[in-house]
């Protein structure tokens, strides 16, 4: 069992109340991973920025979805992938998309495997992509942009996927119902 802290609002660092206060308005809750990443307010602040620009990238919800599941699945995040599959839930997106996500199983469409082929080709050859690996996202529709977007995301899950293996961070109530172990592990 882990020690690490599951901060409150009253119980963070000054720096860290107003991002917890945040999330809490946010969300209706402090997630677990936020409470433990409120230990350090620039992590904190690192994570929520760079959930805000994954949501504000040009992925649409089903490929914002597959690039983050990808990495959590990838990584066999024991809290991310639940809460991702509730926030799929809550962004409308297939439980088609979703279970294929979660099951390692083939995505409903060409262009999303495609992604989700190139973002476990990023994080698996810490980014160095050959040509083919880069023509194959091209031809699916991607661009540069996209590429680095990946990246971008790639970022902001491996911040949540690493803290909470090291934090062992339980899983938050709503998400539950979603709980998840890798087929592979």
């Amino acid at each position: 069992m882990s020690d690490f802290t599951l901060h409150t609002v009253d119980s963070a660092p000054e720096k860290s109340r107003p991002l917890l206060e945040a999330s809490q308005q946010e969300m209706g809750m402090i997630p677990g991973l936020h409470a433990v990443m409120a230990e350090s307010p620039n992590v904190l602040n690192a994570y929520q920025t760079l959930h805000q620009l994954a949501l504000d990238s040009s992925f649409d919800k089903d490929e914002i979805t597959v690039v983050w599941q990808t990495i959590n699945v990838e990584n066999a995040c024991h809290h991310c992938v639940p809460a991702h599959t509730g926030i799929a839930r809550m962004m409308e997106v297939s439980d088609d998309i979703t279970f294929a996500l979660r099951d390692e199983k083939p995505l409903p469409s060409d262009k999303l495997e495609a992604l989700r082929t190139f973002t476990l080709a990023v994080m698996n050859k810490q980014g160095n992509v050959s040509k083919s690996d880069l023509d194959a996202f091209y031809s699916a529709g991607y661009r540069q942009r996209q590429v680095l977007e990946v990246i971008l995301v790639l970022s902001q899950k491996t911040l949540s996927n690493y803290i909470n293996h090291i934090a062992e961070t339980p899983v938050d109530e709503p998400f539950r119902k979603f709980e998840w172990k890798k087929a592979s592990a």
